[in-house]
């Protein structure tokens, strides 16, 4: 049982029942923005709404964190892809996970983060995030980032 307030899940499964759950009615928020600069800032701004909404604001550096890798994949959709694309959060079971769909079909690379005034945007999020990865989606592609949403044990980066 899911309490309101955003309790712990009633669940003896130890992957999950220990990690503070958001309340219900969290769970999934899409959303699509046209191809202009402006966009990656109302991104920025509806992820920081929504962590709030769902009660996960105050969970240690979260937002910051959420907020700062969706500005990189916002950015390298309009940069690479210069199209529409998709914001899609979901949090469920100790994990936020954020999802950028735009029409490129270029793969994202880690690059080395150097002296370059830019192309550090996926090294970031691979050394924030709990997972990563791209997968092509009909014409285009989505590129996706876990956080966690709770200190719980079990919870952190995944090992290589």
């Amino acid at each position: 049982m899911l309490e309101l307030s955003g309790g712990r899940l009633s669940d003896p499964d130890p992957p999950y029942g220990a990690c503070l759950q958001p309340p219900l009615g969290a769970g999934n928020l899409s959303i699509g923005y046209d191809p202009r600069p402006s966009a990656v800032g109302e991104a920025r701004a509806e992820v920081r709404r929504q962590l709030e909404g769902w009660g996960l604001a105050d969970r240690g550096d979260l937002a910051d964190t959420a907020v700062l890798l969706v500005s990189e994949l916002a950015t390298n959709a309009l940069l690479h892809s210069a199209s529409h694309f998709r914001l899609t959060l979901s949090a469920a079971h100790g994990v936020l996970r954020c999802e950028v769909t735009d029409t490129g079909r270029r793969t994202p690379q880690v690059l080395q983060a150097g002296c370059a005034e830019s192309g550090r945007g996926i090294f970031l999020v691979e050394a924030l995030a709990r997972r990563w990865g791209c997968h092509q989606d009909g014409p285009g592609k989505t590129v996706w980032f876990e956080l966690d949403t709770c200190g719980c044990d079990g919870c952190g980066p995944l090992q290589p």
